[in-house]
């Protein structure tokens, strides 16, 4: 007799950043350093049969007025989720149970009986047979549909797999995706603030007026996760309709538009313990925030808000984090 124990608690460990403490949790409060405040003056969305039309009045951090008005077609609502599903453990675990009870009936019973038990806090897969070896491999091909469903499951609901700094096997919204999926709807946005600037003025004026906009939008603080659906993140199409988004959110939004804006430009988001941001690989001035990674230079910039922080600058407790290599890094294609 083979037997193994697929617990409950690998479910829930796979959940550690929605539901740990502060010090682990991406999702939680972001740093809101010392410094002027984004103002959003106005915000005007109307939906027609056709499209959403936004209209946005805001002080940047010069405090002048900027304004901008771009419209989006109804078809980017549908290139990804515009609310995030919250990730629930005993949902997935019962996603995986359905799959490996549909493996275990196609088990020819003369060969071998299955059986899938909850027990306690685990899933538990038996295997029994009279033949040698045959145990042993039916077991080893439902761990395998126990890892697909799995797999499955977080596919469909826009997770990822994420290994925390602290070492601990987690999920998180996949970002990455998000970035890929809606960086072409979003172009008009892009186009929006490339209209606005001096043609002759480098990418900086382009990323400076973007991310002061970014910064501007309401700061979800994640008091209320109802406001985000449960989970504390809102993809791009969900934070704008909805014009409010946390750290993590507003990192997606703004990497998804420099990656339309800069379509062959090396980009990263850097993800800290309660905190998102992002560098961008163009030519650095001196005093910029610079993160080399893998040999490549690249100019931090945080897009949080609602401290209004120009390009090429970080907050003082971010720069603690970089400095004491507390942080990770993922590319965006």
């Amino acid at each position: 007799m083979f037997a193994i124990g697929l617990p409950t608690r690998l479910f829930k460990s796979l959940a550690l950043w929605l539901a740990l403490p502060l010090r682990i949790a991406l999702f939680l409060l972001c740093f809101t350093p010392v410094a002027t405040y984004a103002s959003q003056l106005t915000f005007n969305k109307t939906v027609t049969p056709d499209d959403i039309q936004f209209k946005y009045r805001w002080l940047d951090n010069e405090g002048t007025e900027q304004t901008i008005a771009f419209s989006l077609p109804n078809s980017a609502l549908k290139v990804a989720p515009t609310t995030q599903a919250n990730y629930k453990p005993e949902i997935a675990q019962r996603y995986v149970t359905v799959s490996l009870l549909k493996e275990a009936k196609k088990v020819d019973p003369r060969e071998a009986v299955v059986s899938v038990t909850h027990e306690n806090d685990a899933i538990n897969i038996e295997v029994k047979s009279t033949k040698p070896n045959k145990a042993d491999q039916i077991l080893s091909q439902l761990k395998d549909v126990q890892r697909t469903a799995y797999t499955d499951y977080l596919d469909k609901h826009y997770y990822t797999r994420f290994t925390t700094l602290f070492n601990q096997q987690a999920v998180k919204p996949d970002h990455l995706r998000y970035v890929a999926q809606t960086f072409e709807s979003l172009r008009p946005i892009s186009e929006a603030f490339y209209d606005k600037v001096d043609r002759i003025e480098n990418n900086r004026a382009y990323l400076q007026l973007m991310t002061s906009w970014v910064q501007s939008i309401p700061y979800d603080s994640l008091e209320d996760r109802v406001a985000s659906n449960g989970s504390g993140f809102a993809p791009p199409l969900g934070l704008l309709m909805q014009n409010r988004g946390d750290c993590d959110s507003k990192a997606v939004l703004t990497g998804a538009l420099v990656r339309a804006f800069l379509p062959s430009t090396s980009i990263i988001m850097v993800f800290l313990p309660h905190h998102a941001l992002l560098g961008v690989a163009i030519n650095a001035i001196s005093e910029d925030e610079k993160l080399e990674v893998e040999g490549k230079t690249y100019v931090l910039f945080d897009p949080t808000g609602p401290a209004l922080i120009p390009f090429g600058d970080i907050s003082e407790d971010t720069k603690r984090y970089i400095s004491t290599g507390r942080y990770q890094v993922e590319h965006i294609d």
